[in-house]
């Protein structure tokens, strides 16, 4: 019989409803939605122009919702927001599967990325954040790995639903998924949090803890936000216009293909170190060091052009995807302590969703400008170095 870590074993339940929340995240999240795009631009006409603007749009109002809303965390019990936002992703879902229209896509976009990439990832992290303190860095990397758990098994069953059946045929596949798998087994891991956080007693500590105000005023806030902001920004760009710069770089889709195979697995095998790592030398401390890696692999983007580039910057990047994951994840709880947990993240979280709709964009717009890939990662890479220079210069927190 397989024996959990010692870490996992007196709230087991706990780390498996974090996991398997960040897991089902992935309905809303680009790496699924992305491919229905063909089906969806042939069905309704559209161009990809418009098809990129409404997605853009729906994005950035969900980061406003969430904000508006990321606070529910804290008040309502464990089943019962997660009862609520599994619902919302599931109607989502059923949306798009039953858009008879170009702008029925809008509030679908909408729900899919204000309750799957925002509020379901937000759920999860939270849960690994508040319940856990002494091995909390292990924990938050567990449940991180429900990230590359949907990278490996949504699209690709997307995409033979898509061609077995059609793509309305997969939405209300993922809806049936949703409230029949996940719902249900979600509610049963979260069966003894009966009661809302504040009220709850555990290894987190929710008695003590700085408000969404108090965090708000704290100048340390706004130099540490850049550097958790950095990875998925910088990510969510470069992978999105991946196809661009391997036609600058004389770079076969193939060989783009096979590199992401490295990303993947510089992800999982960080995931596995990086839990240790945070708490073992603090969240705040680890932060900026994750992002060396990725610093590295945008100097190799900017610098070189050999076939073996896109595998050896691909995994760098993939390596501080997990790193800087684990670290933030830890660091708002570690830094601020866990009552007011969901309104804090809440704001982190908006922001990410806010940075990863605009910087696609920013980056387009330079390479449509004629801006080349080698001062387009140069400067990426200096935003980076940047981040990194200004957490190392705040603060603790004080209590």
């Amino acid at each position: 019989m397989v024996q959990l870590p010692a870490f996992m074993r007196e709230r087991a339940h706990l780390v498996f409803f974090a996991l398997l929340a960040v897991a089902a995240s992935g309905f809303g999240q680009t790496f699924f939605i992305s491919i229905f795009g063909g089906a969806l631009r042939e069905e309704f006409g559209l161009s990809n122009a418009w098809y990129g603007a409404t997605y853009s749009a729906a994005t950035l109002v969900s980061a406003i919702g969430l904000l508006a809303c990321g606070s529910l965390v804290d008040r309502w019990p464990l089943r019962r927001i997660t009862a609520v936002v599994v619902t919302v992703l599931a109607l989502a879902c059923l949306l798009m599967a039953s858009a008879s229209h170009a702008l029925m896509l809008l509030p679908g976009f909408f729900l899919l990325r204000f309750a799957g990439q925002g509020f379901m990832t937000h759920l999860g992290m939270t849960t690994a954040g508040r319940y856990f303190s002494s091995n909390r860095g292990k924990v938050i990397a567990v449940a991180a790995l429900g990230f590359p758990l949907a990278e490996a098994l949504l699209p690709t069953g997307g995409a033979w639903l898509i061609e077995a059946f059609g793509w309305r045929s997969a939405w209300l596949a993922s809806a049936l998924a949703l409230l029949c798998l996940a719902l249900p087994a979600l509610l049963w891991l979260a069966r003894t949090e009966s009661r809302s956080p504040g009220d709850s007693t555990g290894d987190g500590d929710p008695g003590e803890g700085f408000s969404r105000g108090q965090v708000m005023r704290d100048p340390g806030f706004y130099l540490l936000l850049p550097a958790a902001l950095m990875t998925p920004m910088v990510v969510t760009a470069v992978l999105f216009h991946q196809g661009a710069i391997g036609e600058a770089r004389g770079w076969s889709l193939t060989l783009l293909g096979s590199a992401f195979g490295g990303y993947a697995a510089g992800h999982l095998l960080m995931l596995f170190l990086a839990g240790s790592l945070v708490d073992r030398f603090g969240a705040q401390r680890s932060l900026p060091l994750a992002l060396l890696p990725m610093v590295a692999g945008l100097a190799l983007l900017a610098f070189f052009e050999k076939s073996w580039v896109p595998m050896a910057y691909l995994t760098l990047l993939g390596i501080t995807q997990a790193g800087t994951g684990t670290a933030a994840g830890a660091m708002w709880p570690e830094r601020y302590g866990t009552r007011h947990l969901g309104a804090i993240r809440a704001v982190s979280q908006g922001a990410m969703i806010l940075s990863t709709a605009i910087s696609p964009l920013l980056v387009g717009i330079l390479l449509d400008a004629g801006v080349g890939v080698a001062p387009l990662a140069g400067a990426l890479g200096t935003a980076v170095a940047g981040s990194m220079a200004l957490a190392m210069l705040a603060p603790a927190a004080r209590r």
